[in-house]
């Protein structure tokens, strides 16, 4: 039988990467979006073309029933759930200073309440010896500003990840985090000058930005077996970007 992932923001970016990977890998994918359902079909034209099993499946991860559907959707369409990835996140920056609450609130909600939830639903689905992978940022250590409620929200998933693993003492269950460094990913290249982004690039010393694959390798060594003895970590993925 073959193992089974769900991969949160599948349709784009890096959760596209990690889908591709993760199916070439041999897991059944499932795709989660929130928005884009064609451009979710497309992800899963891509993988059932290339010989994988895929469905895609729409989810709320900042709300609690959506992402409830969404775990017992993917258990009943392939029996377990093996790896959690959940790379869904949004990154709208906004000055401390401004006190914008619009703004601090919609990223608390989906990059932290969602990343709650979705870890809590893991925890109860994934099976012995499975994996939960979900996503930082190496921003944390720069301190840039305008990147309060992202750092914030960021801040917060890391400080789950030991809390889980050591809940789920027993279970053979892994816990892990990654901070990827700046990625050529819509999320990352969107209002940002050429300028800035040449200089983001200069800050590694490999002085380029990552790419979707990249971190998607990460994904794939946690969630296989040589992964098996990380757990609690974060791993900053990031071309020595800090």
């Amino acid at each position: 039988m073959s193992r089974t992932a769900i991969i949160t923001g599948g349709s784009g970016g890096i959760g596209r990467a990690v889908v591709h990977r993760l199916a070439s890998d041999g897991f059944a994918v499932v795709v989660h979006y929130s928005g884009n359902g064609q451009r979710a079909a497309d992800v899963v034209k891509e993988v059932a073309g290339q010989g994988g099993q895929a469905i895609a499946i729409a989810a709320d991860i900042g709300d609690q029933k959506s992402v409830e559907a969404l775990f017992a959707e993917a258990k009943s369409s392939f029996a377990t759930i093996d790896v959690v990835v959940n790379t869904a996140g949004i990154m709208p920056l906004s000055p401390i200073e401004t006190g914008n609450m619009e703004t601090f609130d919609k990223v608390i909600e989906t990059n932290l309440r969602g990343t709650f939830l979705i870890m809590s639903q893991a925890a109860r689905h994934v099976s012995k010896g499975g994996r939960i992978i979900v996503f930082s940022s190496s921003v944390l250590a720069k301190s840039f500003p305008n990147y309060g409620p992202y750092i914030a929200s960021k801040a917060g998933v890391e400080g789950l990840v030991p809390v889980l693993a050591n809940e789920l003492r027993g279970r053979e269950i892994t816990v892990n985090a990654i901070a990827p460094g700046p990625v050529a990913t819509p999320l990352f290249l969107v209002g940002k000058s050429n300028e800035q982004i040449e200089g983001l690039k200069k800050m590694a010393p490999l002085e380029r930005l990552g790419q979707p694959e990249d971190i998607a390798g990460i994904v794939s060594f946690l969630a296989g077996p040589d992964g098996a003895w990380v757990n609690a970590q974060t791993l900053r993925a990031n071309g020595g970007f800090a």
